[in-house]
């Protein structure tokens, strides 16, 4: 499982820790990741996901994990958040709400 989050697509970041006597050491910028479970209305069931909090937030401030996922750009989705947009997607094509 990667250090990455399925949502946004924020991964590790890499640096320096910098000493006082300017030493430099390499180090890793971990994302803050959480197993998060959403409910989508849509499809009527819960979605588990690993995300970051800062996804957590975006997903409550656009009203769901429907609207999120399709309002988001496909590039910073996994494979499998591309194919839970992709039965969105077709779910909202058969009820006709585009």
């Amino acid at each position: 499982m990667s250090r990455s989050c399925e949502l946004t697509g924020k991964s590790v970041l890499y640096g320096n820790n910098v000493s006082h006597a300017n030493n430099k050491t390499s180090r890793r910028f971990l994302p803050n990741l959480q197993s998060a479970s959403f409910l989508s209305d849509s499809l009527g069931r819960s979605i588990r996901f690993r995300v970051s909090a800062s996804a957590i937030r975006s997903i409550e401030i656009k009203g769901g994990l429907d609207r999120y996922l399709l309002d988001t750009c496909d590039k910073h989705l996994s494979k499998r958040a591309l194919s839970v947009k992709k039965v969105l997607l077709g779910r909202n094509a058969k009820t006709g709400e585009g």
